[in-house]
């Protein structure tokens, strides 16, 4: 294996933590055991670049999993060697049940078919996950044959085990003063790495996805929903990687297995685990009538209720289930919950308390090109530092840094809040550290893009509260509002409902002299100098005709149109993209005033609005011959307004009742009424 610079840096920092990926892969092929029991091996004796010591530590991994996993049809055969010797040592999966009628506790070993044997009841109250479903831990099985001779004896028990876990605890200062040592895309390739996924392949969207994912592990009570196409690793991180994290495959999920069992007082699996996550979402039922609301209260506030007693438990709430449809298609027929069980799909009181859907069709299928065979941090040390950060927050970062619009609730606060410090803490484990503002808006972005997905649901099912989804935030001096979108919204020939970024316009050109009408988005940056420049090549000449007008407007009326702010001591940079044939960008002059004048004032032009018309040198506004055909245009491409001279007024009679019922068109008189009438208040 060839080293490259992460690896280096990875090795001078993690002593003792680190493991070569492709091993892993190699040996949980071969053994029935999870992969971060493998790397606890690995770990322990495989923790180095030398290749002389990994290769030593490779023979000893191999006999251990050869002498102690039980391989189907060999469950008497290690039954024989307890018997023979008095005991024999396995790694396997081990739970337990209190027995009332000899109030004892007996433990069952799946890979060894043994539903009945003894344990100590020390041993179980120190491992009490072993009451909700178990855990994989290395055993020492013993064999008593004078038990055996008795009526009804258990001659097997268990003499000791060692759960398969980190047993240091001070692991966290570690990884933090090791990330001061990485550039932030070095730590992000080092985390992908140590999930045993290579980034290089991947986009920045999927691997935001992928970040996304971890998020349950660090942040308490965090409560999310991945549905997505089949193979992309939904379930893996849940199962493979954490000693922390329980995976409930389909079928029914018990209130008592679940939270508490009102007999025994035994809590359940979210008291138990950091993380609880439901596969095969769409298959899962409660066996209680009240366990969907049960569940809803957990999720809202981290409590359920025994009796009078309230209990308190911080395990995270995943749901991932498939999802095999076309997601633009579904968005229209329907809502993206659609997989979801009946007594979830069109609940909106549940749906609120999920503080973030993620867009499982960003994820690649899991390929052989996609693992890594660099190394990757040990997944008993990775998810030790995990379940430590879960005691801390980040949300103070956010505190006189960023600021919410007033589209986002109580409720989307909250959950955006919780993903980015999750987010966060994964970037930059040492909480002391200060969070750099790139870093600090990659994870609100993300934040809000997927808790806005959840309400766009909710909006689907026809709940009126829900109907305002334009999250957006402002960040850093220049006060700039920018809005987040969910893209599987937005398609190319559409303009959808969002904002833009300042200085972008949506209009259509009138077109003429033999060319159709046609949809344009006009794109203005400025920047400290002087001047406009043009950055299409060629630049169709109708459209320096009409950006020149616009131009030489503003600088004429900069008062009225941007108040104190001096035009000519800004550089602007414009670009025209065309969205059908049409090319030119003829007579569009109102729109590129309209585009350098919210550059200008950091203001955007609401969301789903066209902007028609053009102005000349002196300030008039033009007639428009075919208003109609226009308007029919805009609703073809999704606006819900349209903004046109008041001259076409008469002539949009002739506009038919369908069409005028689809889109707002509102007037102006001038080009102060239009940017007036034009941008967010």
């Amino acid at each position: 294996m060839n080293l490259d610079a992460i690896d280096r840096i990875a090795a001078s920092t993690f002593e003792g933590y680190l493991v070569r990926k492709d091993l892993v892969r190699t040996f949980s092929r071969q053994f029935p055991v999870p992969t971060y029991v493998v790397e606890f091996l690995l770990g322990r004796y495989c923790a180095s670049i030398d290749q002389d010591e990994i290769d030593e530590g490779l023979g000893i991994v191999q006999r251990q999993l050869l002498d102690r996993t039980v391989k189907a049809g060999e469950e008497e055969l290690f039954k024989s060697r307890a018997r023979e010797k008095g005991q024999v040592k396995i790694i396997d999966l081990v739970s337990a049940r209190l027995d009332a009628k000899s109030d004892s506790y007996l433990a069952t070993l799946p890979s060894l078919r043994l539903t009945d044997a003894r344990i100590e009841s020390d041993i179980v109250s120190k491992h009490e996950r072993m009451l909700t479903g178990g855990f994989y831990a290395e055993i020492t099985l013993g064999y008593d044959p004078i038990i055996a001779q008795e009526k009804n004896g258990r001659p097997f028990g268990i003499d000791g085990l060692r759960e398969i876990q980190l047993s240091n605890r001070d692991v966290l200062e570690k990884l933090g003063e090791a990330r001061t040592q990485f550039s932030t895309k070095e730590w992000k390739t080092l985390l992908l790495r140590s999930i045993g996924i290579e980034d290089s392949a991947l986009s920045e969207r999927q691997q935001n996805a992928l970040f996304l994912r971890m998020v349950p592990f660090v942040e308490r009570n965090f409560n999310m929903v991945e549905l997505g196409p089949r193979g992309t690793g939904k379930s893996h991180l849940f199962q493979q990687v954490s000693p922390y994290a329980h995976l409930i495959s389909g079928g029914k999920a018990t209130v008592a297995r679940m939270f508490v069992h009102m007999g025994s007082g035994q809590k359940g699996l979210v008291c138990q685990y950091d993380v609880v996550c439901f596969d095969e979402i769409s298959g899962i039922s409660f066996d209680q009538k009240d366990g969907v609301n049960i569940m809803k209260g957990y999720m809202e506030s981290g409590e359920f209720s025994r009796g009078k007693e309230s209990i308190r438990a911080d395990g995270s709430v995943v749901m991932v289930g498939n999802f095999d449809v076309d997601v633009e298609h579904q968005q229209r027929v329907g809502h993206l919950f659609g997989p979801m069980p009946p007594e979830m799909r069109d609940d909106t009181a549940f749906m609120d308390r999920l503080h973030a859907f993620l867009p499982g069709w960003d994820v690649p299928k899991i390929s052989k090109e996609l693992l890594t065979n660099h190394f990757g941090l040990v997944s008993d040390f990775l998810s030790e530092c995990w379940s430590q950060l879960r005691n801390q927050s980040r949300v103070s970062q956010l505190q006189n840094r960023v600021f919410f619009g007033g589209a986002l609730s109580g409720r989307d606060t909250n959950a955006v809040n919780k993903t980015v410090s999750g987010l966060l803490k994964l970037l930059c484990p040492d909480g002391a550290q200060q969070i750099p503002e790139e870093d600090l808006e990659w994870a609100v972005r993300i934040a809000m893009e997927s808790r806005r997905r959840v309400k766009e649901q909710q909006k689907r099912i026809g709940a009126a509260e829900f109907r305002n989804t334009h999250f957006s935030y402002v960040m850093g001096t220049d006060g700039v509002e920018k809005f987040v979108s969910t893209p599987e919204l937005q398609s190319d020939n559409s303009i959808g409902t969002d904002p833009l970024e300042p200085g972008q316009v949506w209009t259509i050109s009138p077109g003429g002299n033999g060319e159709n009408p046609g949809l344009y988005r006009i794109e203005v940056n400025e920047g400290p100098g002087s001047g406009l420049k043009i950055l299409n090549k060629p630049i169709p000449p109708a459209f320096r005709e009409s950006i020149g007008c616009a131009e030489q407007n503003l600088y004429a009326r900069a008062s009225q149109l941007v108040g104190d702010k001096d035009p000519r001591h800004h550089e602007f940079t414009a670009q025209l993209r065309a969205f059908d044939a049409s090319k030119s960008g003829a007579k569009i002059g109102v729109a590129a005033l309209l585009a350098l004048c919210t550059a200008l004032l950091k203001k955007s032009v609401r969301g789903g609005l066209i902007l028609v018309g053009e102005i000349n040198l002196g300030g008039s506004i033009e007639a428009i011959h075919n208003p109609v055909n226009i308007a029919e245009i805009a609703v073809e491409k999704g606006a819900t307004s349209l903004l046109m001279p008041v001259s076409c007024r008469r002539h949009l009679f002739d506009l038919s009742d369908d069409m005028a019922t689809k889109v707002d068109i509102q007037f102006y008189s001038d080009a102060k009424d239009a940017l007036l009438k034009a941008i967010i208040e």
